[in-house]
Formats: structure tokens, sequence, C-alpha cells
């Protein structure tokens, strides 16, 4: 319950600060010129992808709060033997920061109509994604050479099972990223671009930020602070 209380006290922070970027108190009827020229018209209003990403993005993002809750009420039982941490698990963890930094690098260029580097960038994340994806499975295979299988103990499964979820979304985000970057081989217009690299650095930053959280608790950083929400909840 620890992590879902402080998960959907997020969203709703903010969900606050997005409403109040839309001047949901402006009068439209009392300002000048022609509609959408002035603030909280429709040109300041999102795109309807960029909110059907976010509420994908809240749904995911209870999942995985719901994964955490579990993960520590779990672990508080008798039965429960923490695996060891693969150093590999580090580099992944370097190579997913930079596909995300890559994005970022790629959206600013976006908006500054440089084609060249937009592809740079879309190539640089997509390449580190795929590097991630495969050290994960790396990862999986050193445990089970450790002797560390699936069924083994709790601690296994849910590790196995928190990192398989999270890589399938980072899979299926890079459907996403793998066209965007087709647009971009074939010479579509930076404008007509913009917006799919947007909506992939969001997803990209968003998964990033879920598995530095997910890295904290299987490698044991966040037991204390899981320990001390859990007594200022109780």
């Amino acid at each position: 319950m620890t992590a879902i209380v402080l998960f959907m006290a997020g969203i709703a922070a903010i969900a606050g600060w997005w409403l109040s970027q839309q001047r949901l108190a402006a009068k439209p009827w009392l300002e000048e010129g022609a509609v959408g020229d002035f603030p909280g018209g429709s040109s300041m209003s999102l795109p309807a992808a960029k909110i059907g990403l976010g509420v994908f993005l809240a749904v995911v993002g209870s999942l995985f709060a719901l994964f955490v809750s579990a993960y520590s009420m779990r672990m508080q039982l008798i039965d429960w033997r923490s695996l060891p941490v693969p150093g590999l698990l580090w580099f992944n963890t370097g190579v997913l920061i930079v596909s995300s930094g890559a994005l970022q690098w790629a959206q600013v260029s976006a908006h500054r109509d440089d084609s060249e580097n937009v592809l740079t960038g879309l190539l640089a994340s997509g390449i580190s994604a795929v590097v991630f994806l495969i050290g994960q499975l790396l990862v999986w295979q050193q445990l089970n050479a450790g002797g560390y299988f699936l069924a083994a103990n709790p601690a296994n499964a849910f590790f196995y099972l928190i990192t398989a979820v999270h890589g399938l979304h980072l899979l299926g985000g890079l459907v996403a990223l793998g066209r965007t970057i087709v647009k971009a081989w074939r010479g579509v217009e930076i404008s007509r671009l913009r917006l799919s690299v947007e909506l992939c650095t969001m997803y990209w930053h968003f998964l990033l930020l879920v598995w530095l959280i997910l890295l904290a608790l299987l490698t044991g950083w966040a037991d204390d602070f899981v320990t001390i929400c859990r007594q200022l909840l109780t």
C-alpha cells in the first residue's frame, strides 16, 4: 500500500500542476483577438496524443506501483532470500540512461529543425535500448548459471517478473521509436516528426524513472525508505 499511496500522491501533484498550466480561470470572452491567440486558448491545449500517452503512463505506473507494493510486503516473510545483484545490471542502467539522454538530444534538435542530429539521436537511442534488452537477457543467463532459478525462491520470481514486464514495455516503445526512425530516415519534415519525437522522449524518461525505482528496490537501497513510509502510514 505504501508504494500505491506515494504513486497516487505523485499523480495528483502532476495533475494539479498540469491543470494550473491550462489557465482554467481564464475568461476567453473578455480577451481580444482571434480564438487561440490568447493565453488559455486552443493553442495552449495539449495534443490528443500527449494526453493519451499521459493516461497510458498513469496506468503503467499504477501497475509498477502494485509490483513495488507486493514486493515490499512479500520480502517481510521468512522464506524470502534476496539474490545477488549481477554487476552487469549497473552497465545496463548506464546504457538506458544514455538511451534516454539521446532521445532528449533528438527532441532538442527537433525544436531547432536540425534533421541530421534528430536522426542521430533517434538511432543512438534505439541502439542503446536494444543493448539494454540484450544486457537484461544476459543478467538472466548469469543468474540461471548461478542456480538462481525462477521457481527457487519468491525473490527470484519477483526479480524475473519485474524485469520482464519493464523489458516488454521498453520493447513496445521500440516499435514506436522504430517508426519514427524510418520517417526521419526517409527525410520527413521535422515539423511532422516533432510530436513523435516528443512522445518517444516522454515514454523513455518514464521508463528510465521506473527502472531507477525498481533498481533501488531490487538492490535493497530502498528498504529503509519503504520501512519509514510504512511506519508513517500505520
